[in-house]
């Protein structure tokens, strides 16, 4: 049975540009990185690399960590986004929080210091606080918890909360994507992959779509939506996805892409569109060989000449848990505004490759996203009737 179609009714945004949506949206359509080169990487804390991490801000009061500042303050900007835009909650509204890695900030000082903690700061540390704390704020009584599936978490906490909605499980969801998890040992071990960008502007070396890409930019965020179909004024409709799994490697693509295909596939059955209806694709776009062949591939085999690729990642970064709900929030802004702030290519690549920004056009939107290790997804965006 094909499912109704949900309005992404608020956006809240906490990333590498700064706090807020607007930061955001004034940081892409600027086309520059949020990237800066920083040192304290390597073995011996001597090597740099290219991050985008979230300032320092927030209210205190909301803990001691970046982490439980920017998921709160997201969630926050969603929520009274909503209700700018017409938005009532239900009598149960549910919370979904996407995390791969979470308060690590706190947990690297807690085994490196070996810190004695309060019982209350402890539990601070466990992946079902901050969202029962949040759940207590706004006095919301519908489900809560957390979604895992790699970079991929983000379209996974958007079709589970399709999924409750579609079930009559809640009225309303708050999904929030957080990922603020650059610390010198993760940077470190991406360092090591092969994959993160050390030693050239990310621009220039994340070239998603084009030759001479290296990877990527390691990025942070924490973007929430209000997930409706209570509202007047959605930024965007969710019309439905799908999600697979290679069960092929920890990191590499099973390069048959039997599985990518068929969740594409899967995907526009279950939003009930066909193909000639999708006027761009929202890629995954790290940057690297094997994702970027994955989904040039389904373009060129799903999709006409007429469906435009893009991908923010040299802009933003990579977000890891938190990408995929960045990049939505990229896509649904775009409806808004008019115009999609996609970088500037800056070598040959794919014709179909949107070059900076460009001015949106009426169709649908399909926003994939591969995790590490096998995780496929794909959600079917289109403008608000």
């Amino acid at each position: 049975m094909i499912s109704r179609e949900i309005g992404i009714c608020g956006i809240g945004a906490v990333t590498g540009y700064g706090w807020g949506r607007e930061v955001l949206w004034d940081g892409l359509s600027s086309g520059k990185s949020a990237a800066t080169l920083e040192g304290g990487y390597g073995k011996d804390r001597d090597e740099t690399a290219w991050v985008a991490k979230v300032p320092d801000g927030g209210d205190p009061i909301d803990g001691r960590s970046r982490f439980a500042r920017a998921m709160r303050a997201s969630a926050r900007e969603a929520i009274a986004d909503a209700e700018r835009r017409g938005w009532q909650p239900g009598p149960r509204v549910g919370l979904l929080h996407a995390v791969v890695l979470g308060e690590v900030d706190l947990w690297r000082e807690f085994y490196h210091d070996e810190q004695t903690l309060k019982a209350r700061d402890y539990l601070a540390l466990m992946p079902s606080t901050p969202m029962s704390t949040f759940m207590q704020e706004y006095g919301f009584h519908g489900p809560a918890m957390n979604v895992s599936a790699m970079c991929a978490s983000g379209n996974a906490g958007l079709l589970t909360a399709k999924a409750w909605l579609d079930a009559g499980i809640v009225d309303d969801v708050v999904f929030v994507a957080t990922d603020l998890s650059l610390v010198p040992e993760n940077v470190l071990h991406f360092v090591r992959l092969g994959v993160a960008i050390t030693d050239t502007e990310p621009l220039d070396a994340c070239r998603p779509f084009q030759e001479g890409s290296r990877g990527f930019s390691m990025g942070e965020a924490a973007v929430s939506f209000v997930l409706s179909r209570n509202s007047g004024r959605p930024y965007a409709l969710a019309l439905g996805g799908a999600m697979s799994h290679d069960a092929h490697h920890v990191t590499s693509i099973d390069m048959g892409l039997d599985q990518v295909r068929g969740c594409f596939r899967d995907a526009l059955a279950n939003a009930g569109v066909p193909t000639s209806a999708v006027r761009y694709l929202n890629a995954h776009g790290p940057g690297t060989k094997q994702c970027d062949r994955a989904e040039a591939t389904m373009l060129d085999e799903l999709f006409g000449a007429e469906t435009a690729l893009y991908s923010v990642k040299p802009l933003v970064g990579h977000c890891q848990g938190a990408a995929s709900a960045v990049e939505t929030a990229v896509a649904a802004l775009g409806y808004d505004r008019g115009f999609l702030p996609a970088p500037p290519t800056v070598a040959p690549g794919h014709p179909q490759l949107l070059n900076g920004r460009t001015e949106i056009e009426d169709g649908l939107t399909v926003k994939s996203s591969l995790g590490m290790g096998g995780h496929n997804s794909v959600v079917v965006l289109a403008p608000p009737a």
